[in-house]
């Protein structure tokens, strides 16, 4: 049964990169506006509806998954994603906006989410001595999504167009999902790999009692664990929703260039979330978030006046690096504060942070390139978001379990605070 852990972890990254294809929307963009006469904000709010209703399907999918288990709510979750690419090429030839956005944006983004919390929640209960890691690698895949996508995505709809690409990319993503939900399922009550005992005092306490939903929601950590990814993500989609013209403008790159800056950040997104996940298997998930937070900080501060190329694409690279990073570490953060075993609803709930994130962030940094002309207020903006956010992981503890009273890290849990049968 312990190899069998192996296969589920492998099965999530296979689910990841297909779902992580979002990422990629932009291929679609200036081919579908060129079709249809559609304008660009118009096309775009596809991205953004696929997003927020990804923050819908996490909650519905992570809650669903703890009563029934992963595999069902992972198949569901294909045939839906799958749909909604299928039914967007028909839409797509039919030029119907409205539909487009129905197929893509809430059906797509929906079952993307559903998909996106399963396996994440699946693997920090097989893989509780690699928790930070494993999580890690497996929302690494949802970050390399695109780079697979998009070339391929590219070249299909020069040859091909854009309805058929949407087609094509909706039977291969229902397939791959669908099958690699069949190897999910969840280990048995009270599973341990062989010889493993918790060590360190966040794992060791983490394993002595498994919030439900409700007594996690009502907590003030897990309303700090929710603030902290929001914070995160706003910071790095900000520089993600605008970094061709931002590259532009501020490293006066040529277009084609320019272009480059999106895979280097999403390269180091995947990097990211296996890198500091493994880091925070060592020092700690806050210690992470504090490192994150204060190298963006940095980087932000710094980044308007970076015009050398080399030093503003690797600029670039550390931010992708740090918006990976805290998608990579958050989950394992997530279950050792609350435990493993009602992961899917308490997880689904701390992402919907991504969704709240993804919204704000670039319409602040578009109104205010468009207002003074450039992105310097707006990198500033946010330099000071994360300054301000390093508060937060130094103040977040670890919430003791209803009704007991609260026990210093290294000392003896006290007797009510077991894990539930």
């Amino acid at each position: 049964m312990t190899n069998n852990r192996w296969l589920i972890a492998a099965a999530a990254v296979v689910m990841q990169i297909c779902l992580g294809a979002a990422y990629g929307w932009s291929v679609f963009v200036a081919p579908l506006v060129a079709m249809t006469g559609w304008t660009l904000t118009q096309v775009s709010l596809n991205f953004t509806l696929a997003i927020a209703f990804l923050g819908l399907g996490t909650i519905i999918g992570g809650l669903w998954q703890d009563r029934v288990g992963p595999r069902m709510v992972a198949t569901v979750a294909g045939v839906i994603y799958g749909a909604g690419y299928l039914l967007a090429g028909w839409f797509a030839a039919r030029q119907s906006l409205a539909g487009l956005y129905v197929s893509y944006g809430v059906l797509g983004g929906f079952g993307m989410g559903m998909g996106y919390i399963t396996p994440v929640a699946t693997i920090t209960k097989w893989f509780p001595d690699r928790r930070g890691l494993m999580t890690g690698v497996a929302v690494a895949g949802y970050g390399a999504g695109a780079l697979i996508m998009s070339p391929f995505a590219a070249r299909s709809i020069l040859a091909r167009g854009v309805p058929a690409t949407f087609e094509i990319l909706g039977v291969v993503y229902l397939v791959l999902v669908v099958l690699a939900a069949q190897f999910y399922r969840n280990p048995p009550q009270g599973w341990r790999p062989a010889g493993w005992q918790p060590s360190g005092a966040v794992a060791a306490a983490a394993s002595t009692y498994d919030f439900t939903v409700g007594e996690a929601m009502r907590t003030g950590s897990f309303w700090l664990l929710w603030l902290m990814l929001f914070l995160n993500v706003s910071a790095g989609i900000m520089i993600i929703s605008q970094a061709s013209p931002m590259a532009q403008q501020l490293a006066h790159m040529t277009p084609v260039a320019a272009a480059g800056m999106v895979g280097l950040i999403s390269i180091f997104n995947g990097a990211g979330r296996v890198f500091w996940a493994w880091v925070s298997d060592s020092i700690g998930r806050a210690r992470v978030y504090l490192l994150l937070y204060v190298i963006q900080a940095v980087i932000f501060l710094m980044l308007p006046r970076l015009t050398n190329l080399t030093l503003f694409s690797a600029a670039f690279a550390v931010i992708g690096l740090c918006y990976g990073g805290g998608f990579g570490t958050m989950p394992s953060f997530t279950a050792d504060f609350f435990g493993a075993k009602y992961m899917g609803g308490i997880y689904g709930w701390i992402l919907l942070a991504w969704g709240a994130g993804a919204i704000p962030s670039p319409i602040l940094i578009a109104r205010l390139r468009q207002t003074t002309g450039r992105y310097d207020q707006a990198i500033y903006a946010i330099a000071v978001v994360m300054l301000i956010g390093i508060v937060l992981p130094l103040i977040v503890r670890r919430p003791a379990p209803p009704g007991a009273v609260r026990y210093e890290p290294g000392s003896m849990p006290p007797a009510d605070a077991r894990r539930r049968a």
